[in-house]
């Protein structure tokens, strides 16, 4: 199956994120709210945004203890998120936690995506927080731990692709942000690649913000970054 394209509505504002999401059109496949979003907002601005019944990637990032992580996964449940991010480094216990309270849900489960090494993170920042480099071995040893505890994939930049197709096979899911066309800016990213790139790489869902929400016609960049995943 070809990469998904999941926008990512990088604002607090309800009707801007409505705005981005429309003017985008049907050349995305999903939409993703994060933290700042569902802060300002809480689960009635997910509601809002989801009655255009985009498929959602809700992306919370939840790391807690056990039980706590449970109940936020329970509780989230019924936005009807198609993803839902933890932490890995929440570690066996919390991950094992979170996906059992999504399969209790059956077939209504979101995927259970575990968040390895954000890709504003380098070797160096690593080393400042006491954990071990390279960025490329840790997120390696983040995505064995989720997938024994049962977690259906991981958030890892498109430099880790090949190594986590290697390691857990091709039904584990890999949700990549951090894309940027050849010409676009880095911005806050350090691990970059193109969307095109990561695609032929084996990811299963791109996670793409300014390239296309900033862009002068919206549509037409989704259109041109969906033809780029499509070429072999």
């Amino acid at each position: 199956m070809p990469a998904r394209i999941f926008l990512a509505l990088d604002t607090p504002d309800i009707a801007a994120a409505l705005t981005q999401m429309r003017a985008a059109g049907d050349a995305i496949d999903g939409i993703k709210l994060g933290l700042e979003f569902f802060v300002a907002n809480g689960p009635a601005g997910i509601r809002c945004v989801r009655e255009e019944a985009r498929p959602l990637f809700l992306d919370l990032k939840l790391h807690d203890i056990p039980n706590t992580v449970a109940g936020a996964v329970r509780t989230a449940v019924p936005l009807n998120p198609l993803l839902l991010t933890v932490h890995a480094g929440g570690g066996p216990a919390m991950l094992r936690a979170a996906a059992e309270a999504a399969h209790s849900f059956g077939a209504a489960r979101p995927l259970i995506i575990a968040v390895t090494v954000m890709t504003s993170l380098d070797d160096g920042d690593l080393k400042a927080v006491g954990q071990i480099a390279p960025v490329s071995d840790q997120v390696r040893r983040l995505a064995a731990l989720s997938q024994d505890q049962g977690c259906d994939g991981v958030v890892c930049s498109s430099h880790e692709i090949s190594l986590l197709r290697q390691d857990c096979g091709p039904e584990f899911k890999l949700v990549v942000p951090g894309l940027r066309p050849a010409v676009g800016e880095l911005a806050d990213q350090k691990r970059v690649m193109t969307p095109g790139e990561a695609a032929r790489l084996g990811a299963d869902f791109l996670v793409i913000g300014r390239p296309i929400t900033a862009a002068t016609d919206p549509a037409a960049a989704a259109r041109a970054i969906r033809s780029e995943i499509a070429r072999p």
